[in-house]
């Protein structure tokens, strides 16, 4: 990567396409489609400016090793790599922003025939399916709840419909996954929005580049919230 390149780092899906809207805020326009394109390293309008497209969980590695300036990836994302590269004293990725895009929340989900409350009350012991080991992990110890936790990768519904699993931890958007199959949100563990996390280094390096797009998203933002 060339030192007067700028590189973020997206994933395909909802978080690229409202990160869109943002990146014209700051004068940024991407100039081919991910969906179309067999690139995986798209052009802007700004010559010094591109974009990588990453899998969402690969977005803070790259972000954090130097594959990429500054990236867009989920909360739940970045708990569970912060989780994996050395906990909360981890200092690999700087936030300086949560953008309020591609907003949903990460709950936990059983069959409707299943009594959830009532396992916990009497303090059962849940086998629980679920891609965000780490997040599961603490909710359930501060609920004082034994699980045994299962990480899978997709098809989450999968797992208490085939009795794997008698709960899992995902996230939801609509619920609409969740009634097509017989499955209910039982509670909510927290809501998640898509953050803007950008390598120290680079910041420092690149400041003078980097700090008007952060500046153009933060004023992107706030003018979004504003009733």
């Amino acid at each position: 990567m060339s030192a007067d390149t700028l590189t973020l780092a997206l994933s395909k899906g909802r978080i690229f396409d409202e990160t869109l809207p943002l990146l014209r805020a700051a004068g940024i326009e991407v100039l081919e489609d991910p969906e179309t394109s067999r690139k995986l390293i798209l052009p802007t309008n700004r010559p010094d400016v591109r974009v990588v497209l990453v899998r969402a969980t690969d977005v803070p590695t790259y972000v954090e090793y130097g594959g990429a300036d500054l990236g867009v990836c989920g909360k739940d994302t970045l708990i569970e790599h912060q989780a994996v590269a050395g906990g909360p004293g981890h200092v690999g990725l700087y936030q300086p922003l949560d953008l309020g895009i591609a907003r949903c929340r990460m709950s936990v989900a059983v069959r409707a025939d299943f009594d959830y409350a009532s396992a916990v009350r009497q303090g059962a012991r849940l086998r629980v399916a679920t891609k965000y080991v780490a997040v599961a992990r603490d909710f359930f110890a501060g609920k004082g709840v034994h699980v045994d936790l299962i990480k899978l990768y997709g098809s989450m519904e999968l797992a208490p419909l085939t009795g794997l699993a008698d709960a899992i931890v995902d996230l939801v958007s609509t619920g609409n996954t969740l009634k097509a199959n017989q499955l209910v949100e039982v509670e909510r563990i927290m809501d998640i929005s898509a953050r803007l996390v950008v390598r120290p280094v680079a910041l420092k390096l690149k400041r003078v580049r980097i700090q008007p797009i952060l500046d153009a998203f933060a004023q992107a933002v706030g003018t979004r919230a504003q009733p």
